[in-house]
């Protein structure tokens, strides 16, 4: 049995591998409060990002051996003796490995974890995360290209807080708009038959009653939902301006805190989508540890 970690700017996802990939739980820990290049993240989040891990090696049985962290957003944003400074942090205190990795390596790992010939369509898949955005191309079955956006889930909640009220005092629109006016120097093909968009929205858009369809552009046996643009926006506006906070945290028990970036994070990919002319999208719960099982 082994174990791998998705280490991001606000969540942990922790999984089981055997013989085939399973989520055990997640946490969320919001490292961009406090948080500086030079210093790292705040006493705060760093005393419970220790906690959790301590937990996690007495809850499963974790060893330096059979557990394998691979840490992405807004830790690659540290300074290179901060970083040495985390990695020896958890070798000292925990006996694991805090492995940084690239957007560059994510990106791949993304690629590994959505490889399938699509039925021979132009497919777009989006990963979000807190500091940035990794967009890979399909085009009949394989990498035709890939483009890292500086742009994530942090900014908009930055920008746009009282997105976070019970009811959003931030419109859809001029949230978009933001995004779009960040993105404004990057030149989108216009000709894709489909975007993925991953990282847990297809368990988003369940929870929060999406129209969701049977996908009848491609048989993965793992993507089986798909929706209209227009009912993309449907849905997003309705969490926006009908869905409470409290009734969101409600949806998701064991990581309530999940939810503070559901807002934001459907605007980023609402904005490429556009951009793009994307009239399909395909939900998905893939992320870069899939793509890490598939590289093996």
């Amino acid at each position: 049995m082994e174990f791998y970690i998705d280490l991001g700017s606000s969540t942990i996802k922790v999984y089981e591998y055997v013989t085939e990939l399973k989520l055990l739980e997640e946490h969320s820990i919001y490292f961009k409060n406090g948080f500086s290049s030079e210093e790292g993240i705040s006493k705060e989040n760093e005393t419970e990002l220790l906690n959790y891990f301590k937990e996690l090696k007495t809850k499963y049985n974790m060893v330096y051996h059979n557990t394998h962290i691979y840490v992405t957003g807004i830790f690659r944003e540290l300074t290179r003796a901060k970083k040495q400074e985390m990695v020896k942090l958890f070798n000292d205190k925990l006996d694991l490995h805090f492995n940084i990795i690239s957007q560059g390596i994510e990106a791949y790992y993304l690629g590994m974890a959505m490889k399938h010939d699509y039925n021979n369509k132009k497919v777009m898949i989006i990963n979000m995360g807190g500091k940035s955005t990794e967009l890979v191309t399909f085009v009949e079955g394989k990498i035709a290209d890939y483009e890292y956006l500086k742009i994530g889930v942090a900014d908009l909640l930055n920008n746009f807080p009282q997105v976070n009220e019970e009811i959003s005092a931030c419109s859809v629109e001029e949230m978009n708009n933001f995004v779009k006016d960040r993105l404004k120097d990057i030149t989108f093909d216009k000709d894709y038959d489909c975007a993925i968009f991953t990282g847990g929205e297809e368990r988003f858009e369940k929870l929060t009653n999406f129209n969701l369809v049977p996908n009848t552009l491609f048989q993965d046996g793992i993507h089986k939902y798909m929706l209209s643009l227009e009912d993309y926006i449907e849905g997003t506006e309705r969490v926006f301006d009908t869905i409470t906070l409290s009734e969101l945290y409600k949806l998701m028990p064991g990581n309530p805190k999940w939810m503070d970036g559901a807002r934001a994070g459907a605007i980023i990919p609402l904005a490429i989508f556009e951009l793009a002319n994307i009239k399909t999208i395909i939900p998905s719960d893939l992320n870069l540890i899939n793509g890490v099982i598939n590289d093996k």
